[in-house]
């Protein structure tokens, strides 16, 4: 493994330097650098360079990346490195079609690593799994549908699932929510569940909406940014345009985060010719705190403590008249805060009294700040009550409601926040049902359906009988997955709506189809005239989104035209559903949509390629409260820690990581470069001195075994030892190959998001000499 040494700046000097991290700042010619690679890499074809010149731009294509706001004044180059290996991934010239299947059985490609499968190429055309073969063979449209409606009328609804990944477009997760709905039931998991699941649940009980209530104009106001727990280098690297620009203003950063990622550290900026040529940049954080895993609870519940008792010196700290016209349960939080000790506080934290005085001093003096949060604080079992000690936070001076402050969570997915405006959701509670029901004709379910933790639980089980994925590649993304993995070929139904091949559509038996779709930035014409999409950013924003490439394949159909070909093999007729007539023109969509969501979707053809998109705005922004209590709710956790167990005695909590050669469950390459890391990704990180109390040495071959005490036995094992700046009481491995360690029970409580940043585990000399990686292709 590469080791890079530590360069002598600033913003290194809380580094171990005895442990390998990336010298250099996020961007800058390392970014450019590895943005080629991927071109050569992926064997892209010529025409991605401008696909990639109008990406993020108005009337061009909104990237399938991270779900970063687009400005209405663009860059000149409007992408970022991740957004740039995406397109170029999604534009490969490979291709995956019938002879590739005809060469390989499925049990052979079960042995590919994953970035394998995925290097394959584009799917070209639809394929059914032929059991007595072992192979995909290839298959028509008309003969996919017509099994699959088949099969879904003699199945009870309630056994089917439709998930949906989040980067199908409101139009496509519009008719996704109606098939279902239509069909008989509200099982709609998406990949919220496994992230921000918990930001919209804590949110809306908390504030009384369920998304962030910034946008990008409170960036340009606000003095001081708290971020917790969101990388922001690797995972949405467009942010640091923003934050480069707040910091050259003024504005404060504090962050908050186990791991020092690079892009919260530092920054040159790939379109600013000044700093590319001098190699100087922007640093990013003015005090960076690397808290424990499950200890932001406590760490804010410092910074309030302090607060209070500067409000008892002075008298003018915190926001008097908004506590009292705004806010409700302030008498008890503070009770419980004043009640707290210190030793406790510091335990649960990592941090020093100290640090969290300066934090607080900082917060007390700063009229405009944002809480800006990721994964870090949703997947722990306390993840929503690590939420709700943030907004606790922001309501103590009034940074809720008013321009340069609020709370502001990082999705992942593009549109994985605009899935769940549009209706796909489990909670019926939720979506308007009776408009639906008058719109339609129909009697629409009622009763709750299930998460993507009930979705594998009843994979599991058995219960779930029909499982239909609209993209993503749900089978490697969920936890405990050396359980499930081998109750995948039990089903008798299972549909892969897909763009590569990928471990979902290996783990099958009897029943499975691959239906391949356009990706984004290819032209989609129906009934011979070119189609746009629509896309809700973090920020509330709706942006319009046409793509121009020529198909991978002439076979492909777009996911509206597949949903249409399921749904009208599947329903019976209804005057009132047209599927067809409503793909040929997405406009008509957009008009059903409209009708469904009035408030939020006026004049929705007309506004959607407004530049920088149209905001549906949010009740919050006018201190509009709809809550319980009419106001924003103060609430006192549980615990001090958001961990559903206590490390120590030879437990060691588990974080998952993604690379930086990585988007979720898609593996480009097996670099780590913004963590120092080049090597492959059976690895685990761990201090130097917890290596050392645990009596074991770097380079050492180990195996991470679950203490999660329900009976069932969870090991990872091939895995390297690497010294690594992290607190003690942890260690960290990547996602998704260590998801194997992660119970399926073990999730927040309050809105069943898996804990991948809180996992017991135990080490232990790996004996077995398991393989590092799965096999490659031959």
């Amino acid at each position: 493994m590469k080791q890079y040494e530590p360069a002598p700046s600033e913003p290194e000097r809380d580094q171990n330097p005895d442990t390998p991290f990336y010298p250099h700042p996020t961007g800058g010619w390392g970014s450019v650098r590895s943005v080629l690679r991927q071109l050569g890499t992926a064997t892209a074809s010529p025409a991605v360079l401008d696909t990639l010149w109008h990406q993020n731009k108005p009337r061009g294509h909104m990237c399938t990346s991270c779900a970063w706001a687009k400005p209405a004044s663009p860059h000149v180059v409007e992408f970022c490195e991740n957004g740039a290996k995406a397109t170029i991934w999604d534009h490969t010239r490979d291709r995956c079609g019938p002879a590739f299947f005809a060469k390989h059985t499925v049990t052979e490609l079960r042995d590919w690593r994953d970035h394998d499968l995925e290097m394959q190429g584009r799917l070209t055309h639809p394929m059914r799994y032929d059991a007595a073969s072992d192979h995909y063979v290839e298959t028509s449209w008309e003969e996919a549908f017509t099994a699959i409606g088949t099969k879904l009328r003699v199945l009870d609804p309630k056994s089917t699932v439709f998930y949906a990944s989040g980067r199908a477009s409101l139009e496509t997760s519009y008719l996704w929510a109606l098939f279902a709905r239509l069909y008989g039931h509200n099982n709609l998991p998406d990949s919220s569940n496994m992230c921000h699941e918990t930001t919209s649940v804590a949110l809306k009980q908390k504030i009384g909406s369920p998304v962030g209530t910034c946008v990008l104009e409170d960036f340009e106001t606000c003095d001081l940014l708290l971020f917790f727990g969101q990388n922001t280098g690797a995972n949405s690297p467009r942010f640091l345009h923003t934050l480069q620009q707040a910091r050259r203003r003024g504005c404060k950063v504090i962050t908050f985060n186990p791991v020092r990622e690079r892009g919260l550290i530092e920054f040159i900026n790939p379109q600013n010719p000044a700093q590319m040529l001098t190699g100087s940049s922007t640093q990013i954080s003015d005090i960076y705190l690397q808290v424990k895993p499950g200890g932001d609870i406590a760490a804010i519940a410092g910074i309030a403590k302090h607060l209070f008792a500067l409000e008892d010196e002075t008298g003018s700290v915190l926001d008097a008249q908004f506590l009292t016209e705004h806010t409700s349960g302030r008498s008890e939080y503070e009770a419980w805060l004043r009640g707290l000790d210190w030793d406790a506080i510091e335990a649960s934290s990592g941090l020093s009294s100290a640090d969290l005085m300066q934090v607080a001093k900082i917060y007390a003096t700063s009229e405009r700040v944002i809480g800006v949060f990721g994964m870090g604080l949703t997947q722990h079992v306390g993840g929503a009550q690590s939420i709700g000690m943030l907004i606790n936070l922001l309501l103590m001076r009034g940074n809720m409601g008013r321009p340069g402050a609020g709370i502001c969570p990082v999705r992942g997915h593009s549109n994985v926040q605009g899935q769940r405006t549009v209706g796909i959701s489990e909670k019926p509670d939720l979506v308007p049902l009776d408009i639906l029901a008058r719109q339609f004709g129909f009697e629409p379910p009622r009763e709750e359906g299930m998460t993507s933790v009930d979705a594998a639980q009843g994979v599991l089980d058995g219960s779930v009988k029909a499982f239909l994925s609209l993209g993503g590649n749900f089978a490697r993304a969920i936890p405990d997955q050396g359980r499930t993995d081998p109750a995948w070929s039990q089903l008798e139904l299972n549909v892969q709506v897909a763009t590569k091949l990928n471990r979902s559509h290996v783990l099958v038996g009897d029943g499975a189809w691959l239906l391949p779709c356009l990706v984004r930035g290819e032209e989609d014409r129906q009934a011979n005239v070119p189609q746009a999409v629509s896309l809700e950013d973090s920020l509330s924003h709706i942006h319009g989104s046409i793509g121009r490439r020529k198909p991978a394949s002439d076979s492909l159909r777009s996911e509206p035209a597949i949903i249409a070909g399921l749904a009208t093999a599947t329903l019976p007729e209804n005057p009132k559903v047209r599927c067809h007539q409503w793909v040929s023109d997405y406009g008509q969509i957009r008009e059903l949509i409209a009708d469904t969501y009035p408030e939020l979707f006026q004049d929705y053809n007309d506004r959607m390629f407004q530049p920088g998109g149209f905001y549906k705005g949010n009740p919050v922004r006018d201190r509009t409260w709809k809550t319980a209590s009419g106001k924003a709710e103060f609430t006192t956790p549980d615990s001090l820690s958001a961990l559903g167990t206590k490390p120590g005695g030879g437990v060691y909590t588990l974080m998952t990581l993604r690379s930086n050669d990585q988007f979720n469950t898609t593996i480009y390459g097996y670099r780590d470069r913004l963590r120092g890391l080049d090597t492959d990704r059976m690895i685990v990180l761990m201090s130097p001195a917890e290596i050392t109390a645990a009596g074991l040495r770097e380079g050492q071959e180990v195996a991470l075994v679950s203490a999660h005490d329900d009976g069932h036995s969870r090991r990872l094992g091939g895995l390297r030892l690497i010294a690594y700046d992290l607190p003690m009481g942890c260690v960290a491995a990547y996602y998704p190959e260590s998801n194997v360690l992660v119970p399926l029970e073990l999730y927040d409580t309050a809105s069943k998001t898996p804990a991948f940043k809180g996992a017991p585990v135990r080490l232990e000399i790996d004996s077995e000499a398991l393989p590092k990686e799965p096999k490659a292709p031959r």
